[in-house]
């Protein structure tokens, strides 16, 4: 049994899909059902004897002991967490209290039960936290990408936050011996995001005729990863790695903002034309940019390659394809994600581009 917290959202959905599409292992998901936690994102697993899901918080002391001493995991995989930088600059205090003070409480908790198992099923337990690049701050062109012994320089409240949880995480090993594991992944994109992220942004306003917003010039950096890659290397990391150690977790596709929405338009332009014969990048509307924004992300993946043996699979040209084909594919997804609350949201955070 493997326990996965935020086993609802976009990347640990893709992970418990992918587990146990490759696994005979069960898995426990522990997810509190936040805005971008999506029970229907596991829809295709719901009742099948290898899939539990409880709804609760990570925080929830009582509660994760419960599970804990009931399931008896032989690992824990981390993905619960405030993920968005908009979000945490309008409101850090939330990202402070899941992402700080939810990994402690859950390190509290594991260890506490860690320390009861036999000596055998004690060592060979794992906790799997998983964190970003964002951490380690922005990066000048032509520098090269992050390492795992790069600084810590986070420059958002989202990645303040997630710095923190991950200091906690190796503390926890360093002081107490808990077996951990950390990675770092850059941008991931895929199927069943919440459109409140880039790629899917842009997909659900350009079928709509809505402006597409690109902060500033849009030509931060970033280093595209699919989910699936994502996913199969944190299968590697949970069956190689070392306890203790980072892994850096690439797409090694870098690609500016507007590059990466000049791709959608393309998609979108050669498989659902508008209307008019237009092209979607008419559609392009450059905005106010984002406080504090980060120019560059880039990963430098040589220690899971050469470790672990992973290196991603998907060509960014095809993952982005297919990724803008699911979503056409899917509207009763989308539209079961676009509630009220999530165009307010899209209101507040765009106001000059909102359309009623």
């Amino acid at each position: 049994m493997v326990l996965i917290t935020g086993g609802c959202g976009f990347i640990g959905s893709a992970f418990v899909l992918q587990w146990l599409a490759q696994s005979g292992e069960p898995v426990l998901n522990l997810d509190l059902l936040t805005y971008a936690g999506h029970p229907g994102n596991l829809a295709a697993v719901q009742g099948r004897p290898g899939y539990h899901f409880t709804h609760g918080d990570i925080g929830d002391s009582a509660l994760v002991a419960d599970l804990l001493r009931t399931h008896q995991p032989r690992a824990i995989v981390h993905f619960a967490a405030e993920s968005h930088v908009d979000r945490s600059i309008a409101g850090p205090m939330a990202f402070a209290h899941t992402n700080v003070l939810g990994t402690l409480k859950l390190l509290e908790v594991t260890l506490a039960w860690w320390r009861t198992l036999p000596p055998e099923q004690a060592q060979a337990f794992r906790f799997l936290n998983i964190s970003t690049d964002e951490v380690f701050g922005s990066l000048e062109a032509g520098a090269a990408g992050f390492t795992e012994r790069h600084p810590f320089e986070p420059n958002s409240p989202y990645s303040a936050s997630k710095a923190a949880a991950d200091h906690f995480v190796r503390a926890w090993h360093h002081t107490y011996g808990l077996p951990v594991l950390t990675t770092h992944c850059s941008n991931n994109y895929g199927p069943r995001q919440f459109p409140e992220k880039l790629i899917p942004l842009m997909v659900h306003n350009a079928l709509a005729g809505k402006p597409l917003p690109v902060y500033g010039d849009g030509l931060q950096v970033r280093d595209w990863l699919h989910v699936d890659d994502h996913c199969a290397a944190l299968r590697a990391v949970l069956a190689q790695g070392r306890p203790g150690q980072t892994y850096n977790i690439g797409g090694r596709s870098e690609r500016t903002n507007l590059a990466v929405v000049h791709a959608i338009c393309a998609s979108l332009d050669a498989v659902r034309p508008r209307s008019d014969a237009k092209p979607y990048a008419e559609l392009i509307a450059h905005v106010t940019d984002r406080p504090g924004h980060d120019r560059r992300y880039a990963i430098d993946d040589s220690r899971i390659a050469s470790e672990l043996g992973w290196q991603p699979t998907v060509r960014f040209e095809d993952g982005i394809r297919r990724t803008v084909a699911w979503y056409l594919d899917n509207p009763d997804w989308v539209a079961s994600v676009t509630s009220g609350s999530y165009r307010q949201w899209v209101e507040q955070q765009y106001p000059s581009t909102a359309t009623p």
